[in-house]
């Protein structure tokens, strides 16, 4: 089940990907006189806040709604109330304003660490990214004029179902909700001057990510997929995320150690070797680069590099 927020007659709604199809789950549950109790989320963090009943409300109309599209009673049109083709919508972040930080990984791949010539940790590294730099597919990414080294990192996101502290290994995937894509943009001369990553890594539109959350039901192993990211169609970085150093349940149960997770929580697990810093010699993103952050079983993250927008300066006084 892919879950998305979306553009729909200029208002965000969560809505749900039925093959080329995008269902809207509010109109849905209209259309289909569904009982008051099972009202639409509000956005995202309220389908993932109301749990699994709310859940199963939106795999009972994701199997209505696929039914009626495959008998032609419903039909995927571009001014369609309830059902619409994906190549019509504009995807948003599936969380576009998350509660907290992004919390983020930072050399949870062996052969990325190497590239940056560091060690392989021996405990997590994390750190985050604000809430205001996240943005959806096919938004653009700035190149600040404050950097000269902008790079990218492709990542599995895993967003947190429910709330909890001191989760243990055996009881993480419990508080699983899902999994997205996410891509750590960075300006490495701002790490490098600053001596901390938390600058480099939070510059508005830093955090591509989407363009939906595929729940992890019908994610058969979020350890056993393809990860890979290309620029201008030159593939740059390729691996397994069964490479992580630290794997989910042994990040959650680190994480959550005296410190609560909450619903909407959204966790970056680090990136594999290929980053433009690693090259040599390095090669950075530039405007008008198109950059393919890409995982198997999820999708495909697609952003382009943007220049800044000039400063208008104020008149001058006669």
């Amino acid at each position: 089940m892919r879950l998305a927020t979306v553009l729909w007659d200029g208002e965000p709604i969560v809505a749900v990907c039925i093959g080329n199809s995008i269902l809207n789950l509010a109109t849905s549950v209209a259309a289909l006189k569904r009982p008051r109790k099972e009202q639409p989320p509000s956005d995202m963090l309220d389908l993932i806040n109301r749990g699994s009943p709310a859940l199963r409300v939106v795999q009972d109309l994701c199997r209505e709604g696929a039914r009626r599209l495959a008998k032609g009673t419903w039909e995927a049109k571009a001014r369609d109330p309830i059902v619409r083709p994906v190549d019509r919508i504009r995807f948003l972040a599936p969380i576009p304003r998350p509660r907290k930080n992004v919390i983020c990984l930072g050399r949870n791949y062996a052969e990325h660490a190497r590239e940056q010539q560091a060690e392989v940790p021996s405990a997590p590294v994390f750190f985050t990214k604000p809430p205001s730099c996240v943005i959806g597919p096919e938004a653009p990414v700035t190149r600040h004029s404050v950097t000269a080294q902008l790079d990218y990192e492709v990542e599995l996101a895993v967003v947190i179902g429910r709330k909890g502290s001191n989760i243990s290994r055996a009881k993480a995937y419990d508080y699983v909700f899902g999994y997205t894509i996410l891509n750590d943009i960075t300006a490495r001369d701002l790490q490098r001057r600053h001596m901390q990553w938390f600058k480099g890594k939070s510059l508005d539109s830093f955090c591509p990510m989407g363009p939906w959350i595929v729940h992890k039901s019908a994610l058969r192993d979020p350890h056993d997929l393809r990860i890979g990211l290309r620029v201008n169609g030159d593939v740059r970085q390729a691996a397994s995320t069964g490479h992580m150093v630290f794997r989910i349940p042994e990040l959650l149960e680190v994480l959550s150690a005296g410190m609560t997770l909450e619903p909407g929580d959204i966790l970056a697990t680090g990136t594999p070797s290929g980053v433009g810093q690693g090259f040599n010699p390095p090669r950075w993103l530039q405007v008008g680069d198109v950059v393919e952050a890409e995982i198997e079983e999820i999708g495909l993250l697609r952003n382009r590099i943007i220049a800044p927008a000039r400063r208008v300066g104020r008149p001058r006084r006669r």
